[in-house]
């Protein structure tokens, strides 16, 4: 049966170490689109290897720079990929059998995250449901810094298969861009004038490993989940302080 013809549209930096596999999961789709925010590695000639179409621009903020990839895109059925992503064989056959007759306009995925050498299954790990494939003029990228998601008009279908997510190379590159990351959450919590206090800086990593190492049993992926959990307990703690510490300079 024939199909829909389907854009896959990757944002990358520097990611030479991950973008061919990445591109080889999305053979499939009927164009692939690169855009660069200048790497200075191999990035690009992997791209253009691959016979992606590539696009250079400047770093905009995650949520702008997935929504520029969105508008060039050749065709109005996107999917969207970070660089050290890539779909499962189940997912592209979830994929596929949907664009044959679309019933939704966008669709979520769960996403599992490699971390530690490990395929984490539960806790905060997973199902990290994420929409990826949608039709452009019924959904777009936010405009958020960091934590971007794409905004759909109508309701929204689920498909089984899953993203494979390489969470990074080692620890200590894991713990180098969540520092950035808590760094842009600070200052979005500033820029909406928002005030934080006490509460939220010990209340937050509290609550955040009840429910995803206790109630969503983030304990039964051993060491990795212990680690991963207590990492995003941290950010959110660190966040919160970063925010405290702009504020105090203000007052």
């Amino acid at each position: 049966m024939a199909r829909l013809s389907l854009s896959a549209v990757i944002i990358t930096q520097d990611a030479a170490a991950v973008l061919p596999a990445c591109l080889a999961s999305v053979a499939f789709a009927d164009e692939i689109l690169v855009v660069d925010a200048g790497s200075r590695d191999a990035t690009v000639e992997i791209a253009r290897t691959a016979g992606a179409k590539i696009i250079t621009q400047p770093w905009l903020g995650y949520g702008p720079q997935k929504q520029l990839a969105v508008r060039r895109a050749a065709h109005d059925w996107v999917l969207c990929l970070d660089a050290d992503e890539r779909v499962s064989e189940p997912l592209r056959l979830q994929i596929l059998q949907a664009l044959e007759a679309p019933p939704f306009y966008a669709y979520t995925m769960p996403r599992c995250n490699r971390f530690m050498g490990r395929w984490l299954r539960h806790g905060e790990g997973y199902p990290d449901l994420s929409l990826r494939l949608f039709h452009r003029a019924h959904g777009r990228w936010s405009n958020d810094p960091i934590h971007e998601r794409v905004e759909s008009s109508g309701p929204v279908g689920r498909l089984q298969g899953d993203i494979l997510h390489e969470s990074a190379a080692s620890l200590a590159d894991y713990l180098a861009k969540q520092n950035r990351y808590t760094t842009l959450q600070a200052q979005q919590l500033l820029a909406s004038g928002q005030r934080v206090g006490v509460r939220q800086l010990l209340m937050s990593p509290l609550l955040r490993f009840i429910k995803f190492y206790l109630l969503r049993r983030g304990f039964l992926d051993g060491i990795p989940g212990l680690v991963h959990i207590s990492i995003g307990c941290f950010n959110s703690f660190i966040k919160y302080a970063k925010t405290m510490a702009e504020q105090r300079k203000e007052d």
